[in-house]
């Protein structure tokens, strides 16, 4: 593995190269992206891909990626801009795409702007509110929960985060009438630490779950998508986004193994299937051969 830095106007880009470039067997590399998690969820899935060149990044602000702009607001038009940047500067492309949670509506908008960047884009669980039909009551629980991380502290905000999140079905008033969850019944702390820089219960990422794709120009993209969902994930909020995502598409959601985060090992306490995983990836990337 070899640490490069891309340093853009606004910010400095840090990824991972493993493998070599241009590749030893003549396919695209494979980039592996999430939001807002950093390279590092990845990887339990790098070594199942001893075989392909895999390149994995920390997102503008996130891991070791410095921001120079002055701002904090995680917005996937931004964080498509510096994909693409990427993506040159790897020389190689179009490249292959394992792309999950906010990285997916990142890889998204990419896909929407720069169309000949991503030979295949495997888009895992995009959290986008607008193919909901309880889009609304979904934003009022998230109000809810920043407002709990800002009155009382992460452990606060992270109970009521996963409350919503594996809430089966719509979310409805009586959901929303619930009191605030104690996050002792989640194991997490009641102190509060006085830090509100977490990028997924404060404010910052509103501007993922709220993005709005273009479906028309993502449906006459060269770039082949894949919505995938988790097969534990088929009823709750990340798994009903996916596939109302596929449905806007006209496509049938592809089943994977596991759930939100069922690439990763157990090295951040959320377990998922990282070798079930993988070889369905492989499954479906190399069907498009």
């Amino acid at each position: 593995m070899t640490q490069h830095t891309l340093e853009l106007p606004d910010v400095d880009l840090v990824y991972d190269v493993h493998g070599p470039l241009p590749t030893a067997d003549g396919r695209p590399p494979l980039v592996m992206i999430g939001q807002p998690m950093d390279a590092s969820g990845f990887q339990a899935q790098v070594p199942l891909f001893a075989d392909r060149t895999v390149v994995t990044y920390d997102p503008r602000g996130l891991g070791r990626s410095i921001r120079k702009d002055g701002l904090d607001e995680n917005d996937p038009h931004t964080q498509a801009q510096d994909l693409h940047a990427l993506i040159g500067a790897l020389g190689v492309g179009p490249v292959d795409m394992l792309a999950s949670s906010g990285g997916a509506v990142s890889a998204l908008q990419l896909v929407t702007a720069f169309p000949h960047d991503v030979a295949t884009l495997v888009a895992h669980e995009p959290p986008v509110d607008c193919v909901l039909a309880d889009a609304e009551a979904v934003h009022r629980a998230r109000i809810a929960y920043t407002r709990s991380y800002d009155e009382r502290g992460w452990g606060a905000g992270m109970a009521g985060f996963v409350a919503l999140t594996s809430w089966e079905g719509e979310i409805t008033e009586e959901f929303l009438a619930r009191p605030a969850p104690d996050p002792a019944a989640f194991g997490m702390p009641s102190e509060d630490d006085g830090d509100r820089g977490d990028p997924l219960l404060s404010d910052r990422s509103w501007a993922v779950p709220l993005y709005e794709p273009d479906f028309d120009v993502l449906k006459a993209s060269p770039t082949r998508i894949v919505i995938a969902v988790g097969e534990e994930s088929l009823k709750v909020y990340t798994g009903r986004t996916a596939i109302g995502v596929a449905e806007r598409l006209g496509q049938e959601p592809t089943v994977f193994p596991s759930h939100h985060g069922g690439f990763m090992g157990g090295e951040f306490g959320y377990a998922g299937q990282p070798e079930a995983f993988a070889a369905k990836l492989r499954e479906v990337l190399d069907a498009a051969c």
